[in-house]
């Protein structure tokens, strides 16, 4: 056993540190391009009208949850329609990106997954507004739109080189832990043995890895994503899993919106939309 601890630590560190310098820079690059278009893309968000799962969708996809707040912010507010809210959740891809990256990950893999969560959020959001009906209502409330930094206390004042290199080490240590343990079970039960149970049990992937995508941590994208890549999981799976996963939105919501089962039916939605959206995928096994 003892072997088997020092082996997996062996390899778990040697992957690991590999993605140091790749997570800084990835991390660095998108620190600068959130502070450049955040508070443009807040405006064109709130201005989207009708089109508003168009636009929420697609500056959800970029990297970080901070767009997930903001969106919720606009929604507590009623200043965004529920559609758009639930466009802009889908679509958001968190860690996913910079793993990916970081793993070198082609770059039409990455842009494709991308393109389905864009695509997927934009219909869904668009559906849900025709369905519900919901219409904008400019209602004042008392909470003010609360930026991320402030949320994550990322010390964004400090700059955004301070921010990179904490979310580096942040994410750089749920990697470590996660990649040992996978690393772990692998050699115990043995790679062939895993992935032949997970396929057997492909039905119910979509719903175990949308519970995971429901975690309103960063932790939850980074361990789908690492499942993935580790091909223990299906690509329905992933995408049902990252579809579900709104970073700290979901945090923002139950702080902010004071209506309980309105925010417990909002995550109800999501949750089934993920996993009925991997269960199809792997019934038609879609993968890239």
């Amino acid at each position: 056993m003892m072997h088997i601890l020092l082996h997996t630590l062996e390899h778990t560190l040697t992957d690991s540190i590999k993605l140091l310098p790749f997570l800084f820079i990835v991390y660095l690059i998108m620190e600068y391009i959130e502070h450049k278009i955040s508070d443009k893309s807040k405006e064109k968000i709130k201005k989207a009208g009708k089109f508003g799962p168009a636009i929420g969708s697609l500056f959800g996809i970029f990297p970080q949850c901070g767009f997930s707040v903001a969106a919720t912010n606009l929604y507590a507010a009623r200043i965004i329609t529920l559609g758009t809210l639930i466009a802009v959740y889908l679509s958001t891809s968190d860690e996913m990106l910079p793993i990916l990256i970081s793993r070198a990950v082609p770059i039409n893999i990455i842009l494709t997954i991308l393109a389905i969560k864009f695509a997927i959020g934009m219909v869904y959001g668009f559906l849900i507004d025709l369905i519900i009906n919901i219409k904008n209502k400019n209602k004042e409330v008392e909470n003010k739109i609360v930026d991320i930094c402030e949320e994550e206390h990322c010390h964004c004042e400090k700059g955004i080189f301070i921010s990179a290199l904490k979310h580096t080490i942040n994410i750089f240590i749920y990697i470590l832990i996660l990649t040992f343990i996978i690393n772990f079970i692998i050699e115990i039960v043995g790679e062939d043995t895993l992935k032949s149970f997970m396929q057997g049990a492909s039905i119910f992937e979509p719903i175990v890895a949308s519970l995971i995508g429901l975690i309103p941590n960063c932790a939850s994208s980074v361990i789908i994503t690492e499942l993935y890549l580790s091909g223990i999981i299906t690509f329905g799976s992933l995408i049902a899993g990252l579809l579900v996963n709104a970073g700290t939105g979901i945090l923002m919501l139950f702080r902010i919106n004071k209506d309980v089962k309105e925010n417990v039916k909002i995550v109800a939605i999501l949750f089934t939309l993920g996993a009925v959206t991997g269960i199809v995928m792997n019934i038609f096994n879609i993968t890239i």
